[in-house]
């Protein structure tokens, strides 16, 4: 029999990257070669009930910086998470990554996040260095992936 709950899981992550409307060719860049596909976790696309929009992409090494998504901001919350893969030593991101907001520059060497409040203008972001791969994702408090640059292709 099945779960009347299936409908509510994600059992293979799809490609989202015509939702993130400020990476890439979307927004006018070139994506980088160290960022590995754009997953959705989870996405009202997927779980119609979904009242939330969940990445998930690895980041691979580079020696050069390189910028990854373009300045933007969102009329919903958002927040930025990123985690090293050494399960000794959990802090270690083994990179050194770049975040805007507001223009602030931030330096970030730890796995961690961050909050970005809506209406908030946040990135460039982007890497200094990555000297191994590590997990990245964003996680929308709205179903639905939109800026107030661009909106995703339908």
């Amino acid at each position: 029999m099945t779960s009347p709950y299936e409908r509510l899981f994600v059992r293979k992550m799809q490609s989202c990257i015509d939702d993130l409307v400020n990476e890439g060719a979307a927004a006018g860049v070139v994506e980088p070669d160290n960022v590995g596909p754009a997953l959705a976790l989870m996405r009202s696309e997927q779980v119609p009930e979904s009242k939330i929009h969940l990445t998930y992409t690895w980041i691979n090494e580079c020696d050069a910086p390189v910028q990854w998504v373009k300045e933007h901001e969102h009329d919903y919350d958002e927040v930025l998470i990123w985690h090293g893969n050494d399960p000794n030593d959990v802090d270690d991101l083994g990179a050194e990554i770049y975040l805007d907001i507001e223009g602030v520059r931030h330096t970030i060497t730890t796995s961690g996040s961050v909050y970005i409040p809506a209406g908030v203008r946040h990135c460039p972001l982007g890497f200094n260095r990555v000297d191994r791969p590590f997990r990245f994702s964003a996680l929308s408090l709205s179903p639905n992936y939109a800026s107030d640059e661009h909106e995703p292709a339908q």
